[in-house]
């Protein structure tokens, strides 16, 4: 676990390393279930406040590593070649997406499917969802039964 002052000293050191002192900015943001972002209208580069709080030192540096490795690469590269050579060049050993834990004590919707199942949900659901565990396909036999969480748990952990 990390603070998010250490945080954004490394995002600054690593920034100006790569991009060039002031030429982008960084920031946190709110988001619960992704890292990073780069924004490329703005030219600024955000990591979720809630996440990164949980991240060891080199989980920050990769985070970093590839939100970066966007910038340089341009707005077009996406997730594509020339963005995999970018962020390899960077240093960055990870995958295109992020997949580890998620702030799930903050989604207001949680769900389980009749094999128990926790699904989480940051938004209203709004149509039937099966459980993807259970079936990879949508199966009526896995839907997931959804219940809003107690406004009070939902503010303790905020």
């Amino acid at each position: 676990m990390t603070t998010l002052e250490a945080v954004r000293s490394r995002a600054e050191h690593l920034m100006t390393a790569h991009l060039g002192a002031g030429s982008w900015s960084f920031g946190f943001d709110h988001a619960k279930t992704r890292a990073g972002q780069c924004d490329f209208a703005r030219k600024r580069i955000t990591v979720s406040r809630h996440l990164a709080v949980r991240f060891s030192e080199d989980d920050v540096d990769q985070v970093l590593l590839h939100e970066i490795a966007h910038a340089v690469a341009g707005a077009r590269a996406g997730h594509g070649p020339t963005w995999r050579r970018t962020a390899k060049a960077l240093g960055y050993t990870g995958t295109r997406l992020y997949d580890g834990p998620v702030a799930s004590e903050l989604a207001p919707w949680i769900g389980t499917c009749p094999a128990g199942h926790e699904h989480f949900r940051y938004r209203t659901p709004t149509r039937p969802l099966a459980c993807a565990k259970c079936s990879r396909r949508f199966d009526p036999r896995n839907v997931i039964a959804w219940e809003r969480r107690a406004a009070e748990a939902s503010r303790a952990t905020a």
